[in-house]
């Protein structure tokens, strides 16, 4: 049986319980263990976070007194890359900011049951493709790197380095590597594989990362890569 541990931050308590009464009939209906706590305020959820930061899934209200949910998102990317993160709004103007820090969705309030059980599906997936690993065998060891850790490969002559929490370089051609990644990973040209997770902004020239990485684009790699996003968003 499956476990999730997922947050929910609104200070509207009626749009917080119709959101928690969603959640929990489709964990029932998924055969999830689930776990949901509720949070009236972003401030009161950076509390808890600070001492217990074993969440799976977050939605957030963008719309808050005091901090509002995209302030709290940024300040928990800042040592959070794998969180999965939906934001619940009234409006849709938010989107340029969620996709600054990877928001796996928003959804438009009064929001749909439907359309959050969708989303709660995906999540569900991401969360499981978290488990996946890509294994190496250098100088004598084999190494077990998470694949949601890695946010690019990238070649220099012979030798493929996996940038990760640690980078780690084997002699190995790209393409057998590549094989053994999944849909979240995308070729950009002959040397470069990259995490669409991990991708901030994309330009004519180059791919910016959210932790600051600036990558180099080869030349006629912009459209696919900005079709790989969309279809992996």
């Amino acid at each position: 049986m499956s476990k999730m541990r997922i947050a929910i931050c609104d200070d509207s308590i009626p749009d917080a319980q119709f959101t928690k009464d969603i959640v929990s009939s489709w964990a029932s209906s998924r055969n999830f263990v689930l776990d949901v706590l509720v949070f009236s305020s972003a401030e009161s959820f950076l509390f808890h976070y600070a001492q217990d930061k074993d969440f799976d899934l977050l939605l957030l209200d963008v719309e808050m007194n005091r901090m509002d949910g995209i302030t709290m998102a940024r300040q928990i990317r800042q040592d959070n890359e794998t969180i999965q993160i939906v934001f619940l709004t009234g409006y849709s103007d938010y989107i340029a900011e969620g996709y600054e820090v990877a928001a796996l969705h928003y959804l438009i309030k009064p929001i749909s049951p439907e359309k959050l059980c969708t989303v709660l599906n995906r999540a569900a997936d991401r969360i499981a493709q978290n488990e996946m690993n890509l294994i190496l065998c250098t100088c004598g060891e084999t190494i077990r790197i998470p694949l949601h850790e890695i946010r690019y490969l990238d070649v220099e002559k012979n030798y493929v380095t996996v940038h990760a929490k640690q980078d780690h370089t084997v002699k190995c051609p790209l393409t057998e590597l590549e094989k053994r990644l999944d849909e979240r990973f995308c070729r950009v040209g002959r040397s470069l594989v990259v995490n669409l997770k991990y991708i901030r902004r994309v330009t004519k020239t180059q791919v910016f990362l959210l932790d600051r990485t600036i990558l180099p684009l080869p030349r006629g790699a912009y459209e696919a890569l900005n079709r790989s996003i969309i279809q992996y968003a």
